[in-house]
């Protein structure tokens, strides 16, 4: 009930604000199960999806928005619940398998799901590697996965940003893509890897994105350390232009989901 009190609520403000756009709707179909996977550039995406969306929408986000302490982790752990979203452990292991397994329960329920393949946003804009748990959803699931790209929401409030400027955003929605002919291969990591980097080369089209093969948080962790170890002067100026201390583009670090 709170999902479409709060959609009801937010919907005629972001509308005004900042009049999304939105190409190839039709593609989002109006029953069954589907996997809906976008590009993470901003805190902001999981608000403009929905409003493009009349079918209830299910997220998995990350565990620390549902476990904060005090009086505002109280109201987080409200807001995200009531908005559809599901807590994940990130961490890896037994988690990781917790947190497919509760993707696919809300598949196998007939519904939903939103994810994020690249695990985290964006430090600086770019497309990174997605992780194999969307495609192993997929096909444990029987579930199609539809590409969704979002654009501009990265100007508006890029990672570390509070308050997001006024500018028109969009989403661009691909054709549902199937890989039903891998049902019995959902253990196949060079399977589960080419189903990923098929998703992530949809997305790549549909935003105009440069695509890194590194992970994102591979990526946030050296521009940290490239941060860190620039003078205080010129580290303010590199977190306020993330391309000055952007990560190289090639990574062999290895994550599951």
């Amino acid at each position: 009930m709170f999902y479409w009190v709060l959609k009801a609520v937010l919907t005629p403000m972001l509308r005004v604000v900042w009049r999304p756009w939105v190409e190839g709707a039709e593609h989002i179909p109006l029953d069954g199960p589907a996997i809906l996977a976008g590009n993470h550039l901003s805190f902001l995406d999981s608000f403009f999806l929905p409003l493009v969306i009349p079918r209830r929408v299910t997220f998995l986000a990350k565990s620390d928005y549902f476990t904060q302490g005090g009086v505002k982790g109280w109201f987080k752990r409200v807001f995200f619940s009531g908005a559809g979203q599901i807590p994940i452990d990130r961490s890896g292991g037994k988690a990781s398998e917790g947190a497919l397994g509760s993707g696919v329960r809300v598949l196998r329920q007939g519904r939903l799901l939103g994810i994020y393949p690249e695990g985290t946003r964006s430090p600086d804009g770019r497309l990174y590697r997605g992780k194999i748990g969307v495609a192993r959803m997929a096909l444990e699931a029987g579930a199609p996965v539809i590409p969704i790209a979002m654009i501009g929401t990265f100007e508006v409030q890029p990672p570390g940003k509070i308050v997001p400027k006024i500018r028109r955003i969009g989403m661009r929605v691909g054709k549902p893509l199937d890989f039903s002919r891998y049902a019995d291969m959902a253990d196949d990591r060079v399977v589960l890897r080419s189903i990923t980097d098929q998703i992530m080369y949809e997305l790549m089209a549909l935003s105009g994105q440069e695509y890194v093969d590194m992970y994102a948080k591979r990526a946030k962790e050296d521009l940290a350390a490239a941060r860190a170890s620039l003078p205080s002067g010129a580290a303010a100026g590199a977190a306020a232009d993330p391309a000055q201390t952007r990560p190289p583009a090639s990574d062999d670090h290895v994550e599951a989901v």
